[in-house]
């Protein structure tokens, strides 16, 4: 794990150097920055693989030079492939099986890897910068670009500076609780899409973006359960064995939860020594899955850590958000995410994760809920419309918000679409612009609970998980790699009927019964949690005084399209405990974090300073 930067702009070597300062954490091992003909190549390494200098970026092959992000987990088998075709390799590391790939194959060389990365290889023969990032959008990749001239990095930080906010973005933010690609925070700043390649062309000062790889409507299999429980498992194996290399010490991450149990489960298995696992725990027992986890560390018999979260734990992660997530991100288990990472990596530098297990294998209660208020949904619009008149909505309640959504949507994409939206309900206006992006989702299945599960591949997936967990893991220097999130597992999944993955009352089927193999299922067939913190109590308490004092009416009438009254009116019942809002005040509070680090950044552009007043 790494972090990059390239950029066509004439600065000198020493403000390269401190754009990257700003996102060292990424890669506290080596700061290399070189300029080849008029382009500056910028890299922080976080030493993973081959941890000799000689590995050390920018690298340079013959006409290719590259700053790369990640990791090949297929790099071997590549690597003797190219042996094979007569090239010989100076290093151990996978940048150079990389480069070297890119010199044979070209843009082809996509289809080949398997990893996550996000990378810019400057071609000096062809005059253009190719750039790539993983299938899944495990990796981040930010581009500015304009009249011509352009800056790539891997997070977004060093490239606001003189930069404009993108008020529409704010609202998408305010919607969805982060922003989603391609679209940033800033004008003239853009997110590379997942599955895409990008070709700046310096003779012509034009750029090309071209997908390698989508979702594809898929035709169900005809494979047996007990094939295909037999085939996902040996997958699963693969996607953890390739994982676990690694020339610094590696852990795994492991929850009350199905999918890290069964990563760590293969993991202590296959490898050759006893596996490191780490988990949070919180004094709250509605949020604490830390005993069921000491249970599974118990019975896989791994060196386990639990970490308890308290509220000085979070006061001190919350300075962190702003610092290394860069956009506003609103997803409170940023939090724990970040302890869990600052514990571990007193341990270990390489982690494994179930991260991607979820939506695959359909884990989320909103699947259950899609399936429950399925029979609504598919009334005419007309009998629904009917029966969403204030009359029956008042007898429905405010809090059975699925079956009033289910009343008043269209369509089943409109229903679908609302799990990842909040309908605009901290917004004056109230438009949904960012989701044009992703409506293509409608074609990826013909199945009602597989159309949820593609949009949360690809639109919660990389937005709000792979954001999650990149960010709190690189802000402590730790490389995280979930084998769910392997293109294989992913693909074989999509191909399995419904029946084989999701059963109403028992979500992730092939799963749990796969784990069976290693923990009895009384332990593991307990209520999901999810990995979240108690926030919403403590802003009540030990938080109400930092959150009154950022809330304040001079931000929060500055904030574009926010419905301050509506606003005002969810803060004031949620602190009076009448309703509970925690989720938009974080929205809220989130963006008055960010603003002020702007501000910081953009003294001399910005004409409206509030810091004082926070």
């Amino acid at each position: 794990m790494c972090g990059i930067y390239t950029t066509n702009i004439p600065f000198d070597k020493e403000t390269v150097k401190e754009k990257l300062e700003m996102i060292s954490f990424r890669g506290p091992d080596f700061t290399g920055v070189e300029k080849v003909n008029d382009i500056i190549l910028g890299h922080l390494r976080l030493a993973i693989l081959d941890l000799d200098p000689r590995s050390n970026q920018p690298m340079s092959h013959e006409n290719l030079h590259i700053v790369y992000n990640g990791e090949i987990y297929n790099y071997l088998d590549l690597q003797k492939e190219l042996t094979a075709l007569g090239y010989q390799f100076r290093t151990q590391s996978d940048t150079e099986v990389l480069l070297v790939g890119y010199k044979v194959w070209k843009e082809r060389m996509l289809e080949k890897v398997n990893g996550m990365f996000a990378f810019s290889i400057y071609d000096t023969e062809e005059n253009i910068i190719f750039s790539a990032r993983d299938r899944l959008g495990v990796k981040p990749f930010y581009y500015y670009f304009k009249d011509g001239n352009f800056e790539i990095c891997s997070q977004i930080r060093p490239l606001l500076k003189g930069k404009k906010i993108n008020e529409d973005a704010v609202s998408m933010f305010l919607d969805c609780k982060f922003i989603p690609s391609p679209y940033t925070i800033v004008n003239d700043v853009y997110k590379l899409p997942p599955g895409n390649y990008m070709i700046f062309n310096l003779s012509t000062k034009e750029k090309q973006i071209v997908e390698y790889w989508n979702l594809k409507n898929v035709k169900t299999s005809k494979i047996t359960y007990e094939e295909a429980k037999s085939k996902l498992h040996d997958l699963l194996t693969d996607a953890v064995r390739i994982r676990l290399q690694s020339d610094v010490p590696i852990g795994s991450f492991l929850s009350g939860g199905i999918d890290s149990a069964l990563v760590s489960s293969i993991a202590a298995k296959i490898s050759k020594e006893s596996v490191n696992t780490f988990s949070i725990g919180f004094e709250n027992p509605d949020f604490d899955e830390s005993k069921v986890a000491e249970q599974y560390a118990k019975i896989i018999k791994s060196n386990h850590k639990t970490t308890i979260c308290k509220i000085d734990d979070i006061m001190r992660m919350v300075p962190k958000i702003k610092e290394v997530y860069g956009e506003p991100f609103a997803d409170i288990s940023a939090l724990p995410s970040l302890l869990l990472n600052s514990v571990t990596k007193q341990y270990v530098t390489v982690a494994l994760s179930g991260d991607g297990g979820d939506e695959s294998f359909i884990g989320y209660t909103h699947f259950d809920s899609l399936v429950k208020h399925k029979p609504i949904i598919n009334l005419p619009y007309f009998v629904r419309k009917f029966f969403a008149r204030p009359f029956f909505l008042n007898l429905i309640g405010q809090n059975n918000h699925r079956v009033r959504n289910a009343l008043n949507t269209k369509t089943k994409n409109d229903f679908i679409e609302n799990i990842f939206s909040r309908k605009g309900m901290l917004l004056t206006e109230k438009k949904q612009q960012w989701m044009q992006h992703y409506q293509g989702y409608k074609y990826w299945s013909d199945n009602y609970v597989q159309k949820a599960a593609d949009l949360n591949i690809k639109l919660w997936l990389e937005n709000d998980s792979n954001v999650k967990v990149d960010r709190a893991s690189m802000a402590y220097s730790v490389e995280v790699r979930s084998p769910f999130l392997d293109y294989r597992v992913v693909e074989f999944a999509r191909s399995l009927p419904m029946s084989f993955r999701y059963q109403r009352g028992r979500q992730k089927r092939i799963l749990r019964d796969i784990l069976k193999e290693y923990i009895p299922e009384d332990v593991f067939n307990q209520p999901k949690m999810g990995f979240s913190a108690p926030i919403g109590d403590w802003m009540r308490n030990e938080l109400r005084q930092d959150f009154d004092k950022a809330l304040n009416d001079k931000f929060l009438h500055h904030v574009p399209n926010l419905n301050v009254s509506t606003f005002k009116r969810m803060y004031k019942n949620h602190m009076s405990q009448k309703e509970d809002h925690t989720e938009n005040i974080w929205k809220v509070y989130i963006l008055s974090q960010w603003y002020r680090e702007f501000e910081e950044i953009n003294t001399e552009h910005n004409t409206y300073q509030y810091t004082a007043q926070i």
